[in-house]
């Protein structure tokens, strides 16, 4: 069996993984030259819903980069403005370390590697072209390319290309192949309509902040500054990605985070402004590198699928991370991933594909996600265990549990122990 993964972000390393897994010969097929993706500028782990979803991919055996992940943990059991018993991850780490173990496993990386087009023949994929025009075949695709970008995009639906973790400029843009094979993409909105939404952090090196700040934040993890009330803009807060972050503390304080770098959770903030608050004279970004007038634009090009992650009108091609669905964080599209993963191998097999049931916060993730396209202004619901609508729901079905015994009893009860390791 050869599956080919487009994309090495969190969602195509845990497919890859899973796939491997199974015992399939496993090819990445990047654009740049990192894995991860936007996950680079990531880092917050465990906290509220996700703490939860986390316990199920280990019970459910995939549980590789949770593990990785919980090991880089800087902080552990913080809370911050509507969050709860969160991890802070080393993020800078992360990217090296995943992407020893994935070789380790013989999974093979093609880096600097973008795909553009597709083969297609009685609809299934039987082989990817690339920019420098080579192909690679395989018997089943999964597409995890992803839905930020192009500068295109950012200029249209933002204020302009933010020179973000992706680098189109230097490794060209993102396709999505499924379009190229005749599917038409699924394209987020903002609450006004317009399409697309722009991400929600930015990160700043820890020398552009004073000593106080510095040895607070080693010592907590995070710390809240009041905006000056001239300052202060909800307006802003409708056009982030990160739903869940959508509160009123993080338009009224600055709030930052200890991921290696320092994490300012908002979308952007004039560089002249930022600098007036004590502590942060000295501030500057370092992702994007235009933090001060924008950020990157995503949830422009995510896939029709069913619950089994197959894309709806292609026969060997599965989906995963955003571009299965509106969703926001690590831990969303590891899980995403490692579904894709296994039912490929599955359908190169000829075996019954998975479905997980909703009596996992997982499994009703996935599905509510399909779900809510069909609902008034759907296409403006982020999915996230950690806030929003999702975790709200999770709450409201008593899905949301910091208890591992019981996380256990319910994977158990289902028979799905170990699943992803069988």
């Amino acid at each position: 069996m050869k599956i080919i993964i487009i994309g090495g972000g969190f969602a195509g390393c845990q497919a890859a993984i899973q796939a491997r897994k199974m015992g399939a010969e496993v090819h990445i097929i990047e654009r740049t030259d990192m894995l991860l993706g936007v996950g680079n500028v990531g880092g917050i782990m465990r906290n509220n819903g996700r703490f939860t979803a986390a316990e199920e991919l280990l019970f459910l055996g995939a549980n590789e980069l949770i593990d990785i992940m919980d090991s880089l943990a800087l902080h552990q059991n913080i809370e911050f403005s509507g969050h709860k018993h969160a991890n802070l991850t080393d993020i800078a780490k992360a990217e090296p370390e995943i992407r020893r173990y994935i070789l380790s496993l013989g999974i093979n990386i093609h880096f600097k590697s973008r795909a553009i087009n597709v083969s297609l023949e009685n609809n299934s994929i039987t082989r990817i072209k690339l920019a420098d025009g080579s192909f690679i075949d395989g018997d089943v695709f999964i597409e995890t390319t992803g839905s930020t970008g192009s500068m295109t995009n950012c200029n249209r639906y933002g204020n302009g290309c933010s020179m973000c973790i992706l680098r189109c400029p230097s490794f060209g843009s993102r396709e999505s192949l499924s379009a190229k094979a005749g599917i038409r993409d699924i394209i987020g909105e903002r609450s006004n309509g317009t399409p697309g939404a722009m991400s929600g952090s930015c990160e700043l090196p820890r020398e552009s902040f004073s000593e106080d700040i510095i040895e607070k934040l080693d010592k907590y993890g995070v710390v809240t500054l009041p905006v000056p009330k001239e300052d202060v803009n909800l307006d802003k807060l409708s056009q982030k990605v990160c739903q869940q972050y959508a509160l009123k503390e993080f338009a009224e304080n600055v709030i930052l985070l200890d991921t290696g770098h320092i994490k300012l959770m908002t979308s952007y903030y004039p560089l002249d402004k930022l600098r007036k608050i004590p502590g942060l004279e000295n501030a500057r970004y370092i992702d994007p590198l235009s933090g001060g007038n924008s950020n990157s634009i995503r949830y422009l090009a995510s896939s029709p699928r069913d619950n089994s992650m197959k894309i709806l009108g292609l026969n060997n091609m599965f989906c995963a991370g955003e571009k299965s669905g509106f969703f926001v964080g690590h831990t969303e599209v590891m899980a995403t991933g490692a579904l894709a993963g296994y039912n490929a191998v599955k359908y190169a097999l000829n075996e019954p594909l998975l479905i997980l049931p909703r009596n996992l916060a997982i499994g009703d993730i996935i599905a509510f996600a399909n779900d809510a396209l069909d609902m008034e202004n759907g296409k403006s619901l982020r999915h996230t265990f950690s806030g929003g609508k999702y975790f709200e729901r999770m709450k409201k079905l008593n899905l949301y549990t910091t208890d591992k015994n019981l996380i256990y009893e319910r994977v158990k009860s289902l028979s799905l122990l170990n699943i992803f390791n069988k």
